[in-house]
Protein backbone atom coordinates (compact mmCIF):
# COMPACT_ATOMS: atom_id res chain seq x y z
CA UNK A 1 0.00 0.00 0.00
CA UNK A 2 2.62 2.29 0.94
CA UNK A 3 5.68 3.40 -1.14
CA UNK A 4 9.63 3.16 -0.91
CA UNK A 5 11.74 5.89 0.74
CA UNK A 6 15.11 7.23 -0.21
CA UNK A 7 17.41 8.34 1.79
CA UNK A 8 20.41 10.02 1.12
CA UNK A 9 23.41 12.52 2.43
CA UNK A 10 22.66 15.50 0.59
CA UNK A 11 26.43 17.22 1.21
CA UNK A 12 27.97 13.79 -0.29
CA UNK A 13 25.96 12.91 -3.33
CA UNK A 14 25.79 15.14 -5.93
CA UNK A 15 22.22 16.70 -6.40
CA UNK A 16 19.63 15.95 -9.23
CA UNK A 17 19.46 17.97 -12.33
CA UNK A 18 16.20 19.38 -11.96
CA UNK A 19 16.39 21.49 -15.54
CA UNK A 20 16.29 25.25 -16.34
CA UNK A 21 14.75 27.72 -13.86
CA UNK A 22 11.95 29.55 -14.78
CA UNK A 23 12.59 33.36 -15.70
CA UNK A 24 9.37 34.22 -14.31
CA UNK A 25 8.76 31.63 -11.11
CA UNK A 26 9.97 33.05 -7.29
CA UNK A 27 13.26 35.42 -8.03
CA UNK A 28 12.08 37.77 -5.30
CA UNK A 29 15.41 39.06 -5.48
CA UNK A 30 18.60 39.39 -7.17
CA UNK A 31 20.77 37.34 -4.54
CA UNK A 32 23.88 35.14 -5.45
CA UNK A 33 23.68 31.40 -5.89
CA UNK A 34 26.91 30.27 -3.67
CA UNK A 35 26.20 27.42 -1.67
CA UNK A 36 25.23 27.89 2.25
CA UNK A 37 27.21 26.15 4.93
CA UNK A 38 25.00 24.26 7.79
CA UNK A 39 25.86 26.65 10.49
CA UNK A 40 25.26 29.71 9.07
CA UNK A 41 22.18 32.29 10.41
CA UNK A 42 20.88 32.10 13.83
CA UNK A 43 22.72 30.44 16.50
CA UNK A 44 22.19 27.09 14.68
CA UNK A 45 26.08 26.48 14.37
CA UNK A 46 25.04 22.99 16.06
CA UNK A 47 21.56 22.98 14.02
CA UNK A 48 20.23 19.56 12.95
CA UNK A 49 19.79 19.94 9.10
CA UNK A 50 18.08 16.68 8.64
CA UNK A 51 15.61 17.00 5.95
CA UNK A 52 12.75 14.85 5.56
CA UNK A 53 10.69 15.56 2.36
CA UNK A 54 7.16 14.17 2.44
CA UNK A 55 5.47 14.74 -1.28
CA UNK A 56 1.37 13.62 -1.60
CA UNK A 57 2.61 10.23 -2.89
CA UNK A 58 5.78 9.28 -4.75
CA UNK A 59 6.18 8.56 -8.26
CA UNK A 60 4.58 11.63 -9.40
CA UNK A 61 6.38 13.27 -11.88
CA UNK A 62 5.73 16.97 -10.02
CA UNK A 63 7.23 15.75 -7.33
CA UNK A 64 9.63 14.02 -8.24
CA UNK A 65 10.83 17.14 -9.65
CA UNK A 66 10.21 19.43 -6.40
CA UNK A 67 12.20 16.94 -4.58
CA UNK A 68 15.02 17.07 -6.49
CA UNK A 69 14.90 20.83 -6.10
CA UNK A 70 14.93 20.42 -2.26
CA UNK A 71 17.31 18.01 -2.21
CA UNK A 72 19.77 19.99 -4.59
CA UNK A 73 19.09 23.06 -1.65
CA UNK A 74 20.04 20.71 0.77
CA UNK A 75 23.37 19.61 -0.52
CA UNK A 76 23.85 23.51 -0.64
CA UNK A 77 23.78 23.94 3.30
CA UNK A 78 25.16 20.64 3.69
CA UNK A 79 22.52 18.62 5.76
CA UNK A 80 21.41 15.26 4.83
CA UNK A 81 18.04 14.83 3.05
CA UNK A 82 15.40 11.54 2.63
CA UNK A 83 12.57 11.54 0.86
CA UNK A 84 9.60 9.27 2.59
CA UNK A 85 5.67 8.51 1.07
CA UNK A 86 2.72 7.15 0.33
CA UNK A 87 2.05 5.40 -3.46
CA UNK A 88 -1.55 6.67 -3.51
CA UNK A 89 -2.88 10.21 -2.09
CA UNK A 90 -5.28 9.90 0.62
CA UNK A 91 -5.99 12.48 3.28
CA UNK A 92 -4.39 9.98 6.35
CA UNK A 93 -1.87 8.35 4.32
CA UNK A 94 1.41 10.63 5.32
CA UNK A 95 0.14 10.89 9.10
CA UNK A 96 2.75 7.44 9.34
CA UNK A 97 5.41 9.07 7.84
CA UNK A 98 4.90 12.11 10.10
CA UNK A 99 5.52 10.13 12.69
CA UNK A 100 8.50 8.34 11.43
CA UNK A 101 10.14 11.57 10.55
CA UNK A 102 9.59 12.61 14.24
CA UNK A 103 10.56 9.56 15.89
CA UNK A 104 14.20 9.33 13.89
CA UNK A 105 14.81 12.85 14.49
CA UNK A 106 14.30 14.55 12.13
CA UNK A 107 15.18 18.45 12.19
CA UNK A 108 12.91 19.74 9.08
CA UNK A 109 9.72 18.01 7.61
CA UNK A 110 8.76 19.61 4.47
CA UNK A 111 5.14 18.35 3.60
CA UNK A 112 2.35 18.45 0.55
CA UNK A 113 -0.66 17.91 2.66
CA UNK A 114 -3.23 15.73 1.31
CA UNK A 115 -5.77 16.99 3.56
CA UNK A 116 -5.98 20.50 5.31
CA UNK A 117 -6.47 19.21 8.88
CA UNK A 118 -6.14 15.30 8.56
CA UNK A 119 -2.56 15.83 9.29
CA UNK A 120 -2.57 18.45 12.27
CA UNK A 121 -2.28 15.81 15.18
CA UNK A 122 0.38 13.98 13.43
CA UNK A 123 2.16 17.74 12.91
CA UNK A 124 1.59 19.14 16.13
CA UNK A 125 3.43 16.33 17.72
CA UNK A 126 6.65 16.69 15.16
CA UNK A 127 6.80 20.36 16.49
CA UNK A 128 6.46 19.58 19.81
CA UNK A 129 9.76 17.17 19.61
CA UNK A 130 11.35 19.62 17.87
CA UNK A 131 10.65 18.92 13.87
CA UNK A 132 10.40 22.46 12.23
CA UNK A 133 7.51 22.13 9.55
CA UNK A 134 7.24 23.34 6.39
CA UNK A 135 4.23 22.58 4.02
CA UNK A 136 4.80 23.38 0.25
CA UNK A 137 2.43 23.21 -2.77
CA UNK A 138 -0.38 22.11 -0.70
CA UNK A 139 -1.25 23.50 2.93
CA UNK A 140 -2.60 22.42 6.27
CA UNK A 141 -4.80 25.19 8.93
CA UNK A 142 -1.97 27.34 9.48
CA UNK A 143 -2.05 26.35 12.87
CA UNK A 144 -0.47 23.17 11.92
CA UNK A 145 3.02 24.01 10.64
CA UNK A 146 5.65 26.73 10.79
CA UNK A 147 5.52 27.91 7.24
CA UNK A 148 3.93 27.56 4.31
CA UNK A 149 5.67 27.89 1.06
CA UNK A 150 3.33 29.17 -2.09
CA UNK A 151 4.10 28.36 -5.79
CA UNK A 152 1.80 31.51 -6.66
CA UNK A 153 -1.24 32.66 -5.39
CA UNK A 154 -4.47 31.28 -5.80
CA UNK A 155 -5.90 34.13 -7.34
CA UNK A 156 -3.18 33.96 -9.35
CA UNK A 157 -3.35 30.02 -10.61
CA UNK A 158 -6.87 31.07 -11.29
CA UNK A 159 -6.48 33.72 -13.27
CA UNK A 160 -4.23 32.52 -15.86
CA UNK A 161 -6.07 28.69 -15.74
CA UNK A 162 -9.45 30.86 -16.70
CA UNK A 163 -8.09 33.13 -19.03
CA UNK A 164 -6.64 29.99 -21.09
CA UNK A 165 -9.51 27.93 -21.18
CA UNK A 166 -11.85 31.02 -22.45
CA UNK A 167 -9.89 32.38 -24.74
CA UNK A 168 -8.96 28.79 -26.18
CA UNK A 169 -12.89 28.21 -26.38
CA UNK A 170 -13.59 31.50 -27.96
CA UNK A 171 -15.34 32.90 -23.95
CA UNK A 172 -18.38 30.71 -24.54
CA UNK A 173 -19.37 27.17 -24.21
CA UNK A 174 -19.13 24.34 -22.03
CA UNK A 175 -16.24 23.45 -19.50
CA UNK A 176 -15.35 21.04 -16.99
CA UNK A 177 -12.89 20.67 -14.41
CA UNK A 178 -10.55 17.34 -14.09
CA UNK A 179 -8.92 18.04 -10.23
CA UNK A 180 -7.42 15.75 -7.98
CA UNK A 181 -8.36 14.78 -5.29
CA UNK A 182 -11.75 16.12 -3.68
CA UNK A 183 -9.74 17.40 0.17
CA UNK A 184 -6.68 18.46 -2.04
CA UNK A 185 -6.37 22.30 -0.32
CA UNK A 186 -4.88 23.90 -3.15
CA UNK A 187 -6.91 22.55 -5.48
CA UNK A 188 -10.48 23.32 -3.75
CA UNK A 189 -9.01 26.86 -3.44
CA UNK A 190 -8.60 27.56 -7.29
CA UNK A 191 -11.51 25.79 -8.47
CA UNK A 192 -13.62 28.40 -5.82
CA UNK A 193 -11.60 30.75 -7.50
CA UNK A 194 -11.74 29.91 -11.04
CA UNK A 195 -16.10 29.49 -10.38
CA UNK A 196 -15.87 33.02 -8.97
CA UNK A 197 -13.89 34.60 -11.87
CA UNK A 198 -16.25 32.46 -14.49
CA UNK A 199 -18.86 34.08 -13.25
CA UNK A 200 -17.89 37.74 -12.87
CA UNK A 201 -15.87 37.52 -15.90
CA UNK A 202 -17.50 35.14 -18.33
CA UNK A 203 -21.41 34.84 -18.35
CA UNK A 204 -21.68 33.12 -21.57
CA UNK A 205 -18.82 30.03 -20.22
CA UNK A 206 -20.79 27.50 -17.91
CA UNK A 207 -18.44 24.92 -15.83
CA UNK A 208 -21.11 21.97 -16.13
CA UNK A 209 -19.12 19.75 -13.36
CA UNK A 210 -15.48 19.19 -11.24
CA UNK A 211 -14.44 15.62 -11.41
CA UNK A 212 -11.78 14.12 -9.58
CA UNK A 213 -9.00 11.85 -10.88
CA UNK A 214 -7.27 11.37 -7.00
CA UNK A 215 -3.94 12.23 -8.78
CA UNK A 216 -3.60 8.61 -11.01
CA UNK A 217 -3.13 8.16 -14.11
CA UNK A 218 -5.57 5.68 -15.46
CA UNK A 219 -8.60 7.15 -12.98
CA UNK A 220 -7.97 10.68 -14.89
CA UNK A 221 -7.65 9.18 -18.29
CA UNK A 222 -11.51 7.60 -17.43
CA UNK A 223 -13.11 10.80 -15.88
CA UNK A 224 -11.89 12.48 -18.93
CA UNK A 225 -13.43 9.74 -21.26
CA UNK A 226 -16.62 10.01 -19.14
CA UNK A 227 -16.98 13.32 -18.89
CA UNK A 228 -16.75 13.72 -23.08
CA UNK A 229 -19.73 10.78 -23.25
CA UNK A 230 -21.63 12.90 -20.43
CA UNK A 231 -22.02 16.12 -22.02
CA UNK A 232 -21.53 15.78 -25.93
CA UNK A 233 -21.32 20.02 -26.39
CA UNK A 234 -18.12 20.21 -23.90
CA UNK A 235 -15.95 22.85 -25.83
CA UNK A 236 -13.14 22.83 -23.29
CA UNK A 237 -11.54 21.11 -19.51
CA UNK A 238 -9.15 22.72 -16.87
CA UNK A 239 -7.28 20.28 -15.10
CA UNK A 240 -4.99 21.67 -11.89
CA UNK A 241 -2.87 18.83 -11.95
CA UNK A 242 0.13 17.53 -13.55
CA UNK A 243 -1.48 13.95 -13.47
CA UNK A 244 -4.98 15.19 -14.54
CA UNK A 245 -3.46 17.23 -17.16
CA UNK A 246 -1.34 14.42 -19.28
CA UNK A 247 -3.82 12.04 -18.94
CA UNK A 248 -6.77 14.31 -20.16
CA UNK A 249 -4.01 14.98 -23.13
CA UNK A 250 -3.45 11.20 -23.68
CA UNK A 251 -7.23 10.32 -23.92
CA UNK A 252 -7.88 13.54 -26.44
CA UNK A 253 -4.73 13.10 -28.56
CA UNK A 254 -6.44 9.99 -30.29
CA UNK A 255 -9.96 10.70 -30.05
CA UNK A 256 -12.01 12.28 -32.15
CA UNK A 257 -12.10 15.34 -29.60
CA UNK A 258 -8.57 16.34 -30.38
CA UNK A 259 -8.69 19.63 -32.01
CA UNK A 260 -12.56 19.88 -31.26
CA UNK A 261 -11.75 19.93 -27.37
CA UNK A 262 -9.61 22.44 -25.53
CA UNK A 263 -7.71 21.28 -22.88
CA UNK A 264 -5.64 23.83 -20.70
CA UNK A 265 -4.37 23.41 -16.69
CA UNK A 266 -1.28 22.91 -14.79
CA UNK A 267 1.47 20.46 -15.90
CA UNK A 268 4.97 20.21 -16.92
CA UNK A 269 6.85 20.99 -20.36
CA UNK A 270 8.08 17.32 -20.24
CA UNK A 271 4.78 15.27 -19.32
CA UNK A 272 2.97 18.03 -22.22
CA UNK A 273 5.45 18.49 -24.49
CA UNK A 274 4.72 16.00 -26.90
CA UNK A 275 0.47 17.22 -26.99
CA UNK A 276 1.30 20.56 -27.51
CA UNK A 277 3.66 19.59 -30.34
CA UNK A 278 0.86 17.20 -32.18
CA UNK A 279 -1.95 20.30 -31.17
CA UNK A 280 -3.87 18.80 -28.73
CA UNK A 281 -2.87 21.52 -26.37
CA UNK A 282 -2.42 25.42 -27.23
CA UNK A 283 -1.24 26.03 -23.77
CA UNK A 284 -0.75 25.50 -20.35
CA UNK A 285 0.47 26.68 -17.04
CA UNK A 286 2.65 26.05 -13.62
CA UNK A 287 5.79 27.69 -12.00
CA UNK A 288 8.63 25.48 -11.65
CA UNK A 289 8.62 22.96 -9.14
CA UNK A 290 12.16 22.48 -8.80
CA UNK A 291 11.84 25.95 -7.25
CA UNK A 292 9.73 25.40 -4.81
CA UNK A 293 10.99 21.98 -3.58
CA UNK A 294 14.43 24.26 -3.13
CA UNK A 295 12.53 27.24 -1.67
CA UNK A 296 10.76 25.02 0.71
CA UNK A 297 13.97 23.45 1.76
CA UNK A 298 16.19 26.45 2.17
CA UNK A 299 13.19 27.95 4.06
CA UNK A 300 13.26 24.97 6.71
CA UNK A 301 17.31 25.27 6.95
CA UNK A 302 16.12 29.05 8.42
CA UNK A 303 13.58 27.78 10.59
CA UNK A 304 16.06 25.26 11.78
CA UNK A 305 19.26 27.55 12.66
CA UNK A 306 17.13 30.02 13.65
CA UNK A 307 17.35 33.13 11.01
CA UNK A 308 13.86 32.97 10.94
CA UNK A 309 10.81 32.01 13.85
CA UNK A 310 7.82 32.25 10.75
CA UNK A 311 6.70 35.77 12.20
CA UNK A 312 5.49 38.16 9.24
CA UNK A 313 8.14 40.62 8.35
CA UNK A 314 10.53 37.74 8.80
CA UNK A 315 13.39 37.76 5.79
CA UNK A 316 15.60 35.00 4.90
CA UNK A 317 18.02 33.70 1.67
CA UNK A 318 17.25 30.72 -0.39
CA UNK A 319 20.46 30.37 -2.24
CA UNK A 320 20.00 31.29 -6.04
CA UNK A 321 16.25 32.49 -5.59
CA UNK A 322 17.78 35.14 -3.57
CA UNK A 323 15.76 36.44 -0.57
CA UNK A 324 12.29 35.94 0.34
CA UNK A 325 9.68 38.03 3.27
CA UNK A 326 7.44 35.71 5.19
CA UNK A 327 4.12 37.17 4.44
CA UNK A 328 0.53 37.14 6.79
CA UNK A 329 0.00 33.37 7.70
CA UNK A 330 3.57 32.68 8.05
CA UNK A 331 3.33 32.57 3.87
CA UNK A 332 6.28 32.76 1.39
CA UNK A 333 5.13 33.29 -2.07
CA UNK A 334 7.68 32.08 -5.04
CA UNK A 335 6.29 34.04 -7.34
CA UNK A 336 3.77 33.99 -10.62
CA UNK A 337 2.39 31.14 -12.94
CA UNK A 338 3.98 30.91 -16.22
CA UNK A 339 2.29 29.87 -19.84
CA UNK A 340 4.14 27.28 -21.57
CA UNK A 341 3.35 26.95 -25.33
CA UNK A 342 4.32 25.62 -28.53
CA UNK A 343 6.67 28.94 -28.69
CA UNK A 344 8.17 28.48 -25.69
CA UNK A 345 8.09 24.69 -24.46
CA UNK A 346 11.26 23.85 -26.12
CA UNK A 347 13.12 25.73 -23.69
CA UNK A 348 12.42 23.70 -20.66
CA UNK A 349 13.50 20.56 -19.26
CA UNK A 350 11.49 19.32 -16.00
Amino acid sequence: MFGMKRTRRAGVVAAIAVGVTLVAAGCAGGGSGGSTDGGDGGDGGDANLSITMLPKNLGNPYFDTSTGGAEEATAEFGGTFEEVGPSEASPTSQVQYIQTAAQQGAGGLIVSANDPEALCDALDEARSAGVKVVTFDSDTNPECRDLFINQATAEGIAKVQVDLITEQIGDEGQIAILSASANATNQNAWIEMMEEELAANHPNVELVEVVYGDDDDQTSFDKTAALLQTYPELKGIVSPTTVGIAAAARYLSTSEYKGKVALTGLGTPNQMREYVEDGTVTAFALWNPADLGYLAAFAAQALITGEITGEEGDSFEAGKLGSFEVGPDAGVLLGDPFVFDADNIGEFDF
